[in-house]
């Protein structure tokens, strides 16, 4: 088990209802931490289901879904960004 800090930004958060959360996973990857939330049903189902667009950053660096876990990492999860 890996304990890691996940924390949510913009539209997820609002849909989460919270900043983040500290959890313990057995993800290796980000993609099965995504799956492991979206298994949670409710929010976290609709704001990270498979289809939807999310960016992912690990400690702080934008990540793919096949970045590896390790204990004490921190996860950000949101919403592609756009700007004019």
């Amino acid at each position: 088990m890996k304990r890691i800090t996940v924390r949510y930004f913009a539209s997820i958060r609002e849909a989460v209802g919270r900043p983040g959360e500290t959890l313990e996973t057995q993800a290796a990857t980000l993609a099965a931490l995504r799956d492991e939330l979206v298994a949670r049903g409710g929010a976290h189902a609709a704001s990270l289901a498979r289809g939807k667009a999310v960016r992912m950053a690990l400690d702080q660096a934008m990540a793919d879904e096949s970045a590896g876990l390790a204990d004490g990492a921190e996860v950000a999860f949101f919403p592609p960004v756009t700007g004019g």
